[in-house]
């Protein structure tokens, strides 16, 4: 698969590849923040994203028949993500979070049982697992059985050249190590952050170390690599950028400084940037280049869902169609 840096225009205006059918599968929530609620859950993040940067986005969740799931469908009517499959349960509530910010980071109190811990395969749900060509999942949302054996049976579905991503999205108390591996042979790629890492390969009885310089983490990867037979290794790094460990090729991205507001939703967003450019065929360099610069500028608003005008997506794609080209370019010299 060759990567083609002329992107497309959408009917949005925003830059598009192929149009891929990407799924985000798990949680669907309110974060509560001081600032009051927003709409967020790795699920919807992401798939809000991919959906802006011109794919079919399809958010595989569920809310309750409840103010909070009618809010939450209100929201996301007047967003791009593909609402048609999400479910509604008329016996467990909406997911909620309460977020406090700390120096701009964000902790969590993840209130349960909520609707997306009872997500149900249906006969819609193994259609779309059949024809997706990219499934984001984690390890949040399979912290009830039921929707634990919904996403494995989601991800058993897909086709052998689906990309399965699992970002391990690690949340005291709702891993363990046997969800962990688990899903590693599932995944064809894997994100974390750097202070993921050293508790990743402890949770799998791996060697690990509690350094995360940069050695450190490509040690790590490399090690994770071998042993679950991935295609790529993602390994964020806050403000001093990104890490991508493929088999035989390793890429580091110094960051895009920003004014931050709060980090609410960046990572996801660097998610679904990877998603989209990776279901192009696009080199490691320009893989990382849309990550940060998408999460930079997510980190640089309130909330995990602000508006995006049309003129900044499209200054942001150049950007990245620009930088792609220079590599594309330095790369036959």
């Amino acid at each position: 698969m060759t990567f083609d840096h002329q992107h497309a225009r959408s009917a949005h205006g925003g830059a598009h590849g192929a149009g891929k059918l990407i799924v985000g599968i798990g949680e669907l929530l309110w974060d509560l923040l001081p600032q009051g609620p927003q709409l967020g859950g790795a699920v919807s993040n992401f798939c809000v994203m991919a959906a802006r940067l011109g794919d079919r986005a399809v958010i595989a969740s569920r809310v309750g028949d409840d103010q909070l799931g009618r809010d939450a469908r209100q929201v996301l009517a007047s967003l791009p993500a593909d609402t048609a499959s999400i479910q509604t349960d008329a016996d467990h509530v909406t997911g909620s979070v309460t977020v406090s910010l700390e120096d701009g980071q964000p902790h969590y109190i993840i209130h349960e049982p909520v609707a997306w811990d009872y997500l149900e395969f249906t006969p819609a749900w193994l259609a779309l697992a059949q024809q997706a060509d990219a499934v984001c999942f984690g390890t949040l949302a399979q912290r009830n059985p039921s929707s634990q054996r919904t996403i494995h049976s989601f991800l058993g579905e897909t086709r052998p050249g689906c990309m399965r991503l699992l970002d391990v999205n690690l949340r005291e108390p709702f891993y363990s190590p046997a969800t962990l591996e688990t899903s590693l042979e599932f995944a064809t790629v894997l994100k974390m952050n750097d202070g993921e890492v050293p508790r990743v390969l402890e949770l799998l009885g791996m060697p690990h170390t509690k350094e995360t310089t940069p050695d450190a983490l490509v040690k790590g990867a490399r090690a994770l690599i071998d042993e679950f037979k991935l295609s790529l290794v993602c390994i964020t790094m806050g403000g001093s950028g990104s890490l991508l460990i493929a088999p035989n090729q390793v890429d580091r991205h110094p960051g895009i400084p920003t004014n931050v507001v709060d980090t609410v939703g960046a990572g996801d967003t660097f998610t679904a940037a990877l998603t989209h450019y990776y279901l192009q065929g696009a080199p490691l360099a320009v893989l990382n280049e849309a990550g940060n610069r998408w999460g930079a500028w997510m980190a640089s608003q309130h909330g995990a869902m602000p508006l995006l005008a049309d003129a900044q997506r499209d200054d942001l794609t150049a950007a990245i169609a620009n930088f792609a080209g220079a590599h594309a370019n330095k790369g036959t010299d």
